[in-house]
């Protein structure tokens, strides 16, 4: 049986895309924090990910590096949807505890967040 998907509508669903529990957008640099911290954060957030097993489930999360979250100060910039919670300072060195304690265990880390929208329903 031919497949009728288009390349666009296989390419969602190789990546789950409708399938996530959140999305956490990672803004790398250069403005907001020196290049080579923001990449450092975005592989460890990467692997971290990996890690913990939130590719798929029901806890998956969807990464997206951001070259610019237009908030220029105390990078890396992360936030985490459908929360809206906003975080600063997320180096690498941070990224372990923030994938355990928001994204595994459910708890934002309230001493890094600086700003919060979370999405209506």
């Amino acid at each position: 049986m031919p497949d009728n998907r288009t390349p666009l509508e296989t390419t969602a669903e190789r990546l789950n895309i409708g399938g996530y529990h959140r999305h956490v957008l990672l803004c790398a640099g250069p403005k907001c924090c020196a290049e080579e911290d923001g990449l450092a954060a975005w592989e460890a957030l990467k692997g971290q990910l990996k890690e913990k097993n939130l590719a798929a489930g029901e806890r998956a999360c969807y990464r997206t590096r951001a070259a610019c979250l237009r908030v220029c100060t105390e990078g890396p910039t992360m936030v985490v949807y459908p929360e809206g919670t906003w975080y600063h300072g997320m180096t690498a060195d941070r990224i372990p505890r923030l994938v355990q304690e928001h994204l595994v265990e459910g708890r934002p880390i309230e001493e890094w967040i600086f700003a919060r929208n979370p999405l209506g329903e």
